[in-house]
């Protein structure tokens, strides 16, 4: 299988000193590859590397086929069109001159014949029947200039897609679109992905991590196992390392300790004068030999030994992941949580948003609310944090409540993570601030990071550290797409600390594997 992309002894350096990619080598050809790991590890810095968008410190990049991009952000510039967004006004329009009999020697030689069949063919395919190429493309949504973008990118059939999170903010319909398009594609492909069904589509995973880049062959499920089971080995090759270090490091001591004793009896024995001075002479010799011996072998074991141990922890990557219990909120079972009745909401001069909508979340249950995008679902949620008021019905919450937007929007840009905590909470001393933050492993200077500098993964564990460490814990948690910016790890972190929290949860998600491993107890779909 010839490679389009072939990346040879790569390293790439960030301005600020940190070594993103090390003597990398790798190549991709015409297979789906999944590009996985976590935040800042540097998936997208490899992709643009590839685009040559930015120089290798050393190493080199082979491009031999087309390449096309779709960016993780993608905002269409003011004033143009569909096509424009696409990359082919110019395209379209010597088409249009040739058929209007206007076209001009170039313009034959150039045409693209086949791109409007291509172009009408890639917009159903991505749920776009029928999309007018003149239409303002800020008259689209984000979903849909996502997945405008991935229709051009078909249509004009590169050798090699590079896709940065395609299915971020897309709703569920649009993301199995997107997977349909990747599962019918015949060229190559490379998917930097955190959604677990997109990457089930894929012929092989390849994982950066601070080690380098390893590769998986076939889909998600199959490298989730995999990757389980090599990491339990390492796991148990750095435990046996280290008991290694702790036993060699006993016996070295008591060897020197029986050395110690007897080279202490052999000083009293000395100091009797029982013994001929000729005799004491060849045991003072034979001592210090012995000595000599005992320490060079000491120090050789000692050296094996941590040597074996720093081989084990190569193999197992040092990243702090997300691992923390949530304390207990106390929800009594029967207790009514949340009810919304016959609900509706408008904003002024516009259609309804919503309906005619009832929900009722008694003791701990978990809900989902599902749907299309644009069909009122943070809107919905919003409702029942307290942040909208209904046009009509009636919202009532029976207990106390917290909740986490997509920006997370409870923390504030201008602040340190304790200052966050103890404007939050003001009940909260210094120490009990740092304490909090350091079980979601914001430790030490972490604590005093400005919230401007976070992560989207951080800022999670930022804002679930602020509301679920307060002295009263929120009976009822409301989060609003908590998977869209967090990598693999991260999801399953939080996916684990949420099945472990025991008030009520309500979710806007898209994603069918995080709702599976919190127990969705039940789903509210809208539209």
């Amino acid at each position: 299988m010839p490679a389009f992309v072939t990346l040879v002894s790569l390293t790439y350096r960030a301005p600020d000193g940190r070594t993103l990619l090390d003597n990398l080598t790798l190549s991709f050809g015409a297979d789906r590859t999944g590009l996985v790991g976590r935040n800042g590890v540097g998936k997208t810095t490899l992709l643009r590397l590839v685009l040559g968008e930015i120089a290798p410190t050393s190493g080199t990049v082979t491009v031999r086929g087309r390449l096309g991009v779709l960016r993780q952000i993608l905002e269409p510039p003011p004033g143009a069109s569909v096509a424009d967004l696409l990359g082919v006004a110019e395209p379209l329009a010597r088409l249009a001159r040739i058929e209007a009999g206007e076209g001009d020697e170039a313009d034959f030689a150039e045409a693209d014949w086949g791109l409007e069949p291509r172009l009408a063919a890639a917009f159903a395919d991505v749920g776009l029947p029928g999309l007018d190429v003149a239409r303002p493309a800020a008259t689209l949504s984000g979903g849909q200039v996502t997945r405008a973008s991935l229709a051009g990118l078909v249509a004009a059939q590169p050798d090699l897609l590079l896709l940065d999170e395609p299915t971020n903010n897309l709703d569920a319909q649009a993301r199995a679109l997107v997977a349909e398009v990747l599962g019918g594609w015949t060229g190559g492909a490379v998917v930097v992905s955190h959604d677990r069904e997109l990457l089930r589509r894929m012929d092989r995973i390849v994982e950066l991590t601070s080690l380098g880049a390893k590769v998986y062959g076939g889909g998600y499920d199959l490298y989730a196992e995999r990757k389980a089971a090599e990491e339990a080995v390492a796991e148990r090759a750095l435990d046996e390392a280290g008991r290694a270090v702790e036993r060699v490091a006993r016996e070295t001591q008591a060897v020197a300790e029986r050395k110690a004793r007897r080279d202490a009896a052999g000083r009293r024995y000395a100091r009797s004068g029982s013994a001929p001075r000729i005799l004491l002479g060849g045991l003072k010799r034979r001592a210090e030999e012995s000595a000599g011996r005992g320490q060079v072998l000491g120090e050789r074991l000692r050296d094996e030994a941590a040597e074996a141990l720093a081989q084990a922890r190569a193999r197992v990557e040092q990243v702090r992941t997300l691992a923390f219990d949530l304390p207990s909120c106390a929800l009594p079972t029967g207790k009514p949580v949340l009810a919304l009745e016959h609900v509706a909401f408008a904003w002024p001069g516009r259609a309804p948003v919503l309906q005619e909508v009832s929900l009722q979340i008694v003791g701990a249950e978990r809900v989902a609310v599902t749907g299309p995008n644009g069909r009122g679902k943070t809107t919905l949620i919003r409702l029942a944090a307290g942040e909208l008021a209904p046009t009509a019905g009636r919202v009532r919450r029976g207990v106390p409540t917290a909740f986490l937007d997509q920006q997370t929007a409870l923390l504030r840009a201008d602040e340190t993570l304790v200052q966050a905590f103890q404007r939050l909470n003001p009940e909260a001393s210094d120490n009990a601030a740092r304490a909090a933050l350091a079980r979601f492993l914001f430790r030490n200077v972490a604590a005093d990071k400005p919230v401007a500098e976070l992560s989207g993964g951080e800022r999670l564990r930022a804002a679930l550290a602020c509301v679920l460490m307060a002295a009263r814990p929120p009976q009822l948690l409301i989060l609003d797409e908590p998977t869209n910016h967090l990598d693999l790890d991260s999801i399953a972190a939080v996916e684990a600390a949420l099945a472990g929290y025991d008030g009520a949860l309500l979710v806007v998600s898209h994603d069918p594997d995080f709702l599976a491993a919190v127990g969705i107890h039940r789903v509210l779909a809208l539209g």
